[in-house]
Formats: C-alpha cells, structure tokens, sequence
C-alpha cells in the first residue's frame, strides 16, 4: 500500500501543472489530482446601472456587452480622481454548460472578490448575499441541483455606492481611495470529489478548515513542519482516505513524505495532522526567499480523489520589543517599504494576476523589504509574489478613518479578521495582521477581541503578529507591534516595551485642504519637480534610520500614483506613476540599498531648463562624473550613514552649462560631446556607467514591452503596458515633446480603453512617452502594435511597430458568449448623472477628514 502511494505521489507529481503559477481558493492547481479547474472568467454579460428582474433566467440579456473578469464597472481616466469614478449598481450574467468532467463532482463557483454588496442568484433564485468588496465569496451548485452537462445561468448584482452599515463604511467623498466596482478579481469553478480537502473560509471553523502550514523549533539544523488537512466528505457513506503530503524543492526533487489515514463520516469533516522534522531547511529571507512546494493529496483504496500543491517558506520571525525585529534567530536590519492601493490607470482595481506579480517585483526592485497592504487585503496573486520575491506583508482589515456605533459593524470587522487569517494564513510573507480600523478611534474591547481573533486564528507557535496604531486605545499595552515614529521612542507618551513601526513615512503636506506636498510630484511635470520630490523622500527615508532597535522600520506612502475620493488630484507621491512608469524617486529608493547591486543615476536630462548642478543617485562607494567627453571630470564620495541617509545623492556643483553645450553643438558642430557620463566606483573600479545626452529634434518613436519577463497570456484579461517614447536620431527620449500618439492593434490583442472617452487612445506625451494598454484576447497568438503621431506631417515623428506574442493559459476556460468587439464603447458609457454634494457638505467632509488626519499625527 505504502508503495503504490508512493507512486502515485509521484505520477502526481510529474504531471503537475507548472505552467500555472496563480493558486484557486488557495491551493495551486496539481494535475491528477481529481480536482477538476476551469477559468470561469469568461462570457459575462454586464450591464451598468440596474435591471429590473435582471436575475430571472427569461431576462432579455442579448444587447448586454460580453465581458471578462478580472472587470471594472467602467473604465476612467488616468486621472480619475475626486469621485469621478461609477459608484452604483450593476450586473453581469453567465450563461454556461457544466462541463461533463464534472461528472460526480460537488461543482462550486468561487470568485475572488467582487466590490461593494452583492447579491447572487443560481437560475434564477437568489442564493447568498454579501457584504464587502476585498475577500472571497463562494457559491455550492451542486447543493443546488445542478449536475454536469446542465444549462445554467449565474446573475450578480453588485453595488458599490457608500453604505455606512459594513466595512471600510466610510463614504468615498472623505476617503483616501476609491471604491472601483465591479468583478474585478478571478472566478474559478472548481468540481471537487465528495471526499476531499476543505474551504479553509467555507468551512468557517476556528483555526481550521483547509489546509494549515505551520512550524516549531526553527534552526539552520532542523525544523519541525506540520502540515494540518481538513477533509470533507458530502457522500452518504462513511469514507477512510489517506491523506499524502510531499515535500519538493524548487527543482522538483522530493525531500519528505507522510501519509495520515483518517475516518470521516457522511456529511462531517476530520483534521489529518501530519508531521516531519526537516534537517538543514533552506531558511526564507527577504534577501533568499526559498519556496519549497508542498503536494497534498487524498487517496480512497489506492486512488487520488482530491488535491492541491501550497508553497512552503520556513522562517522564524520575532519581535523582541527594546531588543528590536530577528529573523531566523538573528537581528534583522530595518524594514523599508511602502504602502499599496490596487489600483491602476483606467482599469481601477481589475488588474491581472500578472500585474498583480508586476507590482510586487516593482517594488522588489525598489530596495524593498515590506509591504504594508493598505487598507484592506490584497489579490492572491499580489501574496503569492511577495512570497516568492521576498517581501514581507502587513495585512490590515479593510478600515479606514470610520467607526459606527453599531455593534454590528465590528463584528463585521472581526468577521473580515477572521477570513483574511483563514484566507492568507500559509502566506510565508505575512509577518503581521493590522486587525483593526486605520486611524480610528474605537472602543478599548474592540482592539482586545480583534487581537485575541488573531491569537485564536492562529494558535501555534510562529503566529504573525498584530500591529495598530499607538494612540488607539488598547494598543500600547497589548498588541506586538505599534505604529507610531521613532523621534517618539522614549518620550513619556509613547509606549515603552514594543517594537515601533512606521506606517507611513514622506508626507509633507502644506494642509489637508490643500494637498500641496513636496514629496508629490506627477512624472508629467518633469525633472525638476521629480527632483525635488526625490530629495524630500530621501531626507525622511533617513529618518528611519536611527540606530534603535526598539524601531524595526517603516512603509512610504505610496509607491504608485492611485485615484482618491476626497480630492480632486490622484496621489501622485508614487516613486511609478499610475501606468508604473518610473519616476527620479525610484532610483532614489534604489540607490538605499547600499550592498545592492551597483547602481548610478543622473537625475538630469540635460534640457535647456535643467539646473546646473547636477545630482546623482548611486549606492557606489564613489561616483565620478565626466562632462563633454573630458571637458571636467570630477570624483565625489557616496556618504554612507548608518543612523541616517544610508547612500547621500551625490551633487556636482554647476556640471550642466547650456551655453557652452550650445557652443559644441552650434558652433563647432560636434554636438557629439554633448553629454554627461557617471561612473560608480567600488574598492576603486568602476563597476557601473550611464551616460546622458540632450535630446534634438524628435524624429521617431520607439516602442517598448513593460513586461518584466512575464509573457501575456491569452485568457481573455490579461493587459500589459506598452510605451512609445519620442526619440531623437540617436535614440535618446525627447523628454519635453508634446505629441499625440495614435495606437493600432492587429492580431490576438486589444487596446483597453480604445474609443472610450477616458484619452487612452490617442494619449498624450508626457515627459517623453506615451503608455497604452493591450489586452490578450481568449486565442494566443501575435499581437502587432503600431504608435504614430496623431497628426501626421512631413517632419512627424517616424511611426514605430512591434509584435508580441501571448502564450496558451494552463488551465481550460467555460463560457458560452463570445466578447462584444465593441465592448469598451459600451463599457464605458458615461451617461450615469451623480447627484453632486452641495458646498456645505463638501465643507463638512473636508473637515472631517482635516481633523482625522491630525488626530493620528500623520507628518
């Protein structure tokens, strides 16, 4: 018996679907399984605004436009902010066949998230309704008759206006984000045999249901692994599975197995707690973070019924008060990193699983080492790539700045704690769970229970921790971590025992009415204010470095440009804009990173506005700058400090001379030594180089694939950024060109937002370059795109093209109505009227958000 499990662990194992690198309900897909999987993102018709009987299976759906989920419930401008985007109802239908591979099956429908309160009905009868727009809701067809090969129509009617009564309750005009609605996260339907591994949020038990990752007595030598299954079982007979875990490293090589056999009874569920010492485990750190791949399947007399694969990191992680943050039994040095909306240009929150990776290498790639997910749980996929990426995450529950009175509306808080523990417990990232609302005052037993729900959640040794804020009561002398600055260590006021977290650090508002902010600056303004903002961050970044333990680090806010309720303006202090372009205070994020790898910058375009000295960002020992090909040259050391600025942007006073760049170029006509190069220097080699010219005359366009090595994939939702840049001759970016650009798309591909009125298409030049979106189509294949000036001429810049290929998904899709070719017409109608606030109301709104923000002493 032994032998044949062994086998067919194997078997298993050797048809995994590794092309999948996305989980469904928490656990990734594993061929052979008995886990059947189908994309059901597909074939759902939308409408905006509400449908009287839209729910009813004769409803007249046919002039409905066909989307595909992850979905917005209307595109809008990049620039969207101030409550311009649609807050209301709307609804999508899916007519389907139940695939005959379901045969046998308990067939469930499990969306990812689905934003605002939402109603759902199965064939026209209302089956669940749902409040909160950020976790997973899940459906039971079977309970509900339907077998494979029937016809069946799914209708959701959504809503994502303000509603008081559930959280985050507070209404978008006063908030910091917006409620983009919409199905904007995966569906999956997943048929499951009548044995098999649990819902970890479905099965609703404490610290239970699903599948549970957790360790003891971790060392470099050994580490004790435990491995907690829950099995189903809704035959009516009473079954005795095995229960097999493997353990794989990333190559595949089989390291451990144990197999646990358990009795469960018609219509219960029994625990199998399996266990193995591992000896010298490869430890997980943000600078090496090592995922082992644990296959978890349910036997019943030698045959695989059920299911999945989870990711395994081992760390010990621990939080020593006065002595500071350890990991892996040694002091860790502090934690940089930022604050993240899921939020992008046009699309709102529907972003793909592979943007969702995207975002997580960004900020990788940005020197950082923590997350903070504000204000509400993040995309499974945007978890799965900080555990791969390693980067460490706070996960808060949705909240920010409300509380109602109800007791209702906490326990409906406590109930998000509970799923998002349930939901994201095995994530190696998560080091604390911020159970609470953001900057709000609450009573002291509220944070009390919200700290024991996280205790009881996750009762074993190696729990992440809890954080909140230090002047919300019952924090300071309870929870594991604190928010609030470390100038505050020591004062009287402040706690005394606990490590101190920044959880948002380089704001540096004139008001909360006006929002003038130094460290904002939209990458369309340019180099100097770019610059500027740069310099600013970089100064407070280096308040987070003050040679305490006590305090272990801190989050920026925000790295990416995102849309904003209450003001007119998106949040532009991100270090990449709304498209994730890059801005001067990436680089400047990047050169903190003193042993990273070498890195310079020339924070200066050589325009003829571009100011005389000339700054660099390198984290080198020393950087030398050349000017006109040898005309000066000047070495300057990288300032290093320990308990401030860890690599000082380098000046070169009065570098940048237009008039004598004039000189070469008018003059002498060898504009060819027009340029700045910066060479960083460590142990006294030059290990890395850029070199800058002035751009001319703007002669062509030159087209690029921000993909970051993940190819799009053909499931209907996928999108990548594509740029143009505006180029001289030799390819430098004209970066103050003030084109139009004009997209076309041939092939397997869309563009997001083309003829829409949001200006996707044609899009404006904006220091140097112009994005687009392209979306995949439901076929792999190529996909051509052409970028030319919207208004040609004979000195127009010269159109460029370039052909992408997108890939074939891993899993199968069901649907039945094909997409609406002219969906984004549709889609994006504006004609819904909002009923504008009065001046008196706006007055109240700003007001009230004026005096949170000082409550919590945000600097």
């Amino acid at each position: 018996m032994k032998k044949l499990l062994f086998l067919l662990s194997l078997f298993i194992s050797l048809t995994a679907a590794g092309a999948d690198a996305y989980s469904v309900a928490g656990l990734f897909p594993l061929q052979g399984s008995g886990r059947v999987i189908y994309n059901f993102n597909q074939g759902w018709r939308f409408h905006l605004g509400d449908a009287q009987g839209a729910e009813a299976v004769s409803y007249d759906d046919s002039r409905w436009t066909v989307v595909c989920a992850p979905h917005t419930a209307r595109l809008e401008p990049a620039d969207a902010s101030g409550g311009r985007n649609y807050q209301g109802i709307v609804w999508y239908r899916k007519h389907f066949t139940v695939p005959a591979d379901m045969k046998g099956k308990d067939v469930t429908v499990h969306f990812e998230a689905i934003m605002g309160k939402q109603d759902i009905f199965v064939n026209g009868k209302k089956v669940k309704s749902h409040l909160g727009g950020y976790l997973p809701i899940t459906i039971n067809l079977s309970e509900l008759g339907v077998k494979a090969g029937d016809k069946c129509l799914i209708a959701v009617k959504a809503d994502n206006s303000d509603d008081k009564t559930y959280p985050p309750g507070k209404k978008q005009a006063a908030l910091d984000f917006c409620y983009h609605g919409g199905m904007y996260r995966d569906v999956w339907l997943i048929g499951k045999s009548p044995v098999a591994i649990t819902d970890a949020i479905e099965a609703n038990k404490v610290a239970g249901g699903g599948v549970f990752l957790h360790y003891d007595n971790i060392s470099e030598q050994s580490a004790d692994v435990f491995v907690n299954v829950e099995v189903g079982n809704t035959s009516g007979r009473t079954a005795q599975p095995t229960v097999i875990a493997v353990v794989k490293d990333r190559d595949g090589k089989q390291l451990y197995s144990v197999t646990k056999k358990i009795k469960v009874k018609a219509g219960k569920a029994t625990t199998a707690y399996l266990a193995m010492k591992m000896k010298q485990p490869k430890l997980w750190s943000p600078e090496s973070p090592y995922l082992y791949n644990v296959e978890i399947t349910v036997a019943e007399n030698g045959t695989t019924v059920d299911g999945g694969m989870v990711r395994m990191g081992i760390r010990k992680a621990e939080f020593r008060g006065k002595d500071g943050f350890w990991l892996n039994g040694k002091p860790y040095h502090q934690l940089i990193g930022g604050n993240r909306h899921q939020d992008f240009a046009y699309v709102g929150n529907a972003m793909p699983n592979s943007q969702q990776w995207r975002d997580a290498k960004r900020l990788k790639d940005a020197g950082m080492t923590i997350v903070r997910c504000a204000h509400y749980p993040m995309d499974p996929a945007f978890m799965e790539a900080c555990d791969e990426l390693g980067l460490f995450i706070i996960v808060p529950t949705p909240g920010w700045q409300y509380w109602n009175k109800d007791p209702r509306f906490g326990e409906l808080v406590h109930e998000n704690t509970r799923q998002i523990i349930r939901r994201d417990r095995n994530h190696t990232c998560v080091l604390l769970w911020e159970p609470i609302l953001n900057e709000t005052r609450y009573p002291e037993d509220f944070a009390l229970k919200a700290l024991q729900i996280t205790r009881d959640e996750f009762p074993y040794p190696g729990r992440p921790g809890a954080v909140a804020d230090m002047p919300s009561a019952g924090v300071a002398d309870n929870y594991d971590v604190v928010y609030d600055w470390p100038e505050n260590i020591g004062k009287p006021t402040t706690v005394k025992d606990k490590c101190v977290f920044t959880r948002e650090f380089g704001e540096m508002v004139d008001d909360w009415y006006a929002h003038n902010c130094l460290n904002r600056a939209a990458r369309a303004w340019g180099e100097k204010p770019m610059l500027t903002a740069a310099l600013s961050l970089c100064d407070t970044y280096g308040t987070m470095f003050h040679g305490q333990r006590q305090f272990i680090g801190g989050c920026q806010w925000h790295p990416f440009d995102h849309q904003r309720g209450y003001h007119p303006d998106p949040y532009y202090g991100g270090i990449y804009d709304a498209f994730r372009q890059k801005k001067y205070t990436f680089e400047m994020f990047r050169s903190q990173v003193s042993d990273g790898e070498p890195m310079v910058f020339i924070a200066n375009e050589m325009t003829q506005f571009s100011d005389s000295d000339v700054t660099v960002f390198s984290n080198c020992d020393s950087v030398r700058l050349t000017v006109f090909e040898g005309d000066k040259s000047v070495t300057l050391p990288v300032f290093h400090d320990a308990n401030g600025i860890q690599c000082a942007p380098v000046v070169f006073k009065g570098f940048w001379d237009f008039w004598q760049a004039r000189e070469y170029s008018y003059k002498q006509r060898n504009w060819q030594r027009v340029s700045l190069l910066a060479e960083g220097i460590r142990d006294g080699k030059v290990v890395v180089k850029e070199k800058k010219m002035p751009s001319r005359r703007s002669t062509k366009l030159r087209l690029y694939v921000d993909d970051m090595g993940k190819q799009l994939t053909a499931d209907g939702s996928d999108f990548i950024v594509v740029v143009a840049e505006v180029t001289d001759d030799n390819g430098n970016v004209k970066r103050l060109a003030t084109d139009n650009i004009y997209f076309t798309v041939e092939g397997e591909g869309r563009i997001i937002g083309d003829g829409a009125d949001i200006m996707a298409n044609p899009r404006k030049v904006e220091w140097g370059s112009a994005p687009v979106l392209i979306q995949a189509t439901d076929r792999p294949g190529k996909i051509t795109i052409t970028a030319r000036s919207y208004y040609e001429g004979n000195y127009a810049p010269k159109a460029d093209t370039l052909t992408i290929e997108s890939v074939a998904p891993a899993l199968p899709a069901c649907f039945t109505d094909k997409p609406t070719s002219t969906q984004a017409d549709k889609q994006t109608g504006r004609q819904t009227v909002k009923q504008a606030m009065t001046d008196e109301e706006r007055q109240r709104t700003l007001e009230e958000v004026n005096r949170q923000q000082a409550d919590f002493g945000i600097q």
